[in-house]
């Protein structure tokens, strides 16, 4: 059952000085997001997680994934390929499942480990070029949907398995935008629905979510205008620079930075 924020879960989060750097990094992953089509959550998940927790940062990302999703879709529905996207999509939910536990029950130092060495991995391949060019097999499509679950329900991490794949097979930007998009919109509807049920979905995490969120959606807009304006080197350039430095800065040996 969903726990709903009154004034008294809002004006506490506004007291509390950690929310002004979570608001910076928000606006960040919003405009990386609607300029490149990714990498919203290889900056927002380690950051936030150094500045709050894991648990924190995977869960308000789900929710405000949820509501950029209903925004961004509508204009990429036509544009992507759902017969890429679906059992993909279906075989991430299915392994969310088991990725939440690791979210319920990891170490929190260990799991901010974990993923700064994610997203540092994820943008080193990503950079190197190196894309999956075979022929895209359901099979093949499955277990990148399994992979890009697993990390998705632990950490919110998805997209990287799914880059890495689909760049390798579709030749426009704008195509490969707009199967990640709805991708990443019907992974969270699907996940949404296992925090709900995990007990996850606290007062705390929505109110912060609804703030945070806010903002993330104004600068996706930001973002998507920019899009157009730049070459499709220039806006994975940007993008992978600014995660690698989210991979860096988010590691515990770092806290003193973003506490």
């Amino acid at each position: 059952m969903i726990q709903f924020p009154d004034f008294t879960t809002f004006a506490a989060i506004f007291a509390d000085p950690r929310l002004v750097p979570a608001v910076v990094v928000s606006i960040l992953a919003g405009a990386v997001r609607g300029f490149s089509g990714f990498g919203s959550a290889l900056i927002y998940v380690p950051l936030v997680s150094a500045i709050y927790d894991p648990r924190t940062a995977a869960i308000t990302f789900l929710l405000i994934d949820v509501a950029t999703g209903l925004a961004l879709m509508p204009g990429a529905w036509r544009q992507a390929d759902w017969r890429e996207v679906t059992p993909l999509a279906m075989a991430a939910i299915f392994a969310g499942q088991f990725g939440t536990l690791i979210l319920q029950y990891a170490d929190p130092t260990a799991l901010r480990w974990a993923i700064s060495i994610i997203v540092g991995a994820a943008v080193a391949v990503l950079a190197s070029g190196w894309r999956y060019h075979g022929r895209p097999l359901l099979v093949v499509t499955m277990i990148v949907g399994l992979l890009a679950g697993l990390m998705g329900g632990a950490v919110q991490i998805s997209g990287p398995p799914v880059i890495v794949y689909w760049l390798g097979s579709l030749n426009q930007a704008t195509s490969m935008r707009a199967n990640f998009l709805c991708y990443v919109s019907v992974f969270a509807f699907g996940l949404f629905f296992t925090y709900l049920a995990r007990g996850l979905l606290s007062a705390e995490f929505i109110a912060l979510a609804a703030i945070l969120g806010a903002v993330q959606i104004l600068s996706v807009g930001i973002g998507a205008r920019l899009f157009f304006l730049a070459t499709e080197k220039t806006y994975r350039h940007v993008a992978y620079t600014i995660i690698a430095l989210s991979a860096i800065v988010s590691m515990p040996l770092f806290d003193s930075l973003v506490k």
